[in-house]
């Protein structure tokens, strides 16, 4: 299993980037708050978790081990697979997902494009008492930059709208919803948070 990556970032785009390790390129699908953490041309570490199919190998990136210990807990549940779980990863925090687990917060699923009322139940149900966190020995990746890291003024509106169209949203709510947070992007540029609240923008709308 590869648990990391660490290398130059040589490319970053809409939900992946390419990270140089030793000279070779790594394609990484990667979470909203692993890729805003990452800066092209410089040195980033992603989590990661890699999901073998009979004719892929898919390499997903996280912020950190709780991320992908998250992931990978999430497709323990029926009916979940790599891209839904990611998909809720861009809704949620990982603590987020364990509190609406305990507390049976369906609502709260059902904001995830792809979730219904009924899966949100399953979802819930066979989760139950599962979603702990993971025992780490040094809390950290070696090198990880902070889930929190900040993008530059004026980049995160892409990023929104960019994360929104690929979770299922039309480019014209994705548009809408970015508009919508612009007043929070004055507070922070942190793409991971201002998706979030696009995202509970949108499922009130």
């Amino acid at each position: 299993m590869i648990a990391f990556l660490t290398g130059r970032v040589a490319a970053r785009g809409a939900g992946s980037a390419v990270i140089d390790v030793g000279g070779v390129g790594m394609s990484v699908h990667c979470s909203p708050a692993a890729l805003s953490g990452l800066r092209v041309g410089e040195e980033g570490t992603v989590s990661t978790s890699l999901v073998v199919r009979e004719d892929s190998m898919t390499l997903f990136g996280f912020a950190d081990d709780d991320e992908r210990h998250m992931f990978e807990q999430l497709q323990t549940a029926s009916g979940v697979g790599p891209r839904l779980a990611m998909s809720m990863l861009a809704a949620h925090s990982p603590d987020g997902l364990r509190q609406a687990v305990a507390t049976e917060d369906t609502a709260a699923l059902t904001r995830v494009p792809g979730i219904g009322k009924k899966g949100a139940q399953r979802i819930v149900l066979e989760l139950a008492g599962k979603l702990e966190s993971p025992v780490l020995t040094d809390g950290t990746l070696p090198g990880a930059e902070p889930a929190g890291a900040s993008t530059p003024d004026g980049a995160w509106r892409g990023q929104v709208v960019t994360g929104l169209v690929n979770l299922g949203w039309s480019a014209k709510d994705a548009e809408q919803a970015a508009t919508a947070v612009s007043a929070e992007a004055e507070e922070t540029t942190d793409v991971t948070v201002l998706l979030r609240s696009a995202l509970r923008k949108l499922s009130r709308a």
